[in-house]
């Protein structure tokens, strides 16, 4: 679901959106997914708590997702993936065919609100 047109939305419709820092907890491929992905557990501290999603992010090796610091939209509808039901939406950059996550430049706590 990405945007690619100047359609604007208010402040109010921006305000909705809970982002929020986490931390990715575990990392494995979703072997059902028709696109390579991975399926991530992601620690978003006490308000939001343990959450789970299928991302198409695979320029990453599990091994380096492992710890690493996301933000994401927690308060999106889950989605079935492929079997797999995503509860948040994890943003990154995309340059050509890469996906690069956004992240904090220093460790922040898990449930920092993003805004």
């Amino acid at each position: 679901m990405l945007i690619s047109n100047n359609e604007e939305i208010s402040i109010s419709d921006f305000g909705k959106l809970n982002l929020v820092l986490g931390t990715i907890l575990k990392a494995s491929k979703n072997v059902k997914a028709k696109k390579p992905a991975y399926i991530l557990k992601i620690d978003f501290g006490t308000n939001v708590g343990l959450k789970y999603t299928s991302a198409q992010i695979t320029n990453y090796s599990l091994k380096e997702l492992i710890g690493r610091q996301v933000v994401a939209v927690c308060n999106l509808p889950p989605k079935k993936v492929a079997g797999f039901t995503s509860e948040v939406l994890i943003l990154g950059a995309i340059s050509g065919k890469n996906v690069h996550l956004l992240r904090p430049d220093i460790e922040l706590e898990n449930g920092t609100l993003i805004g």
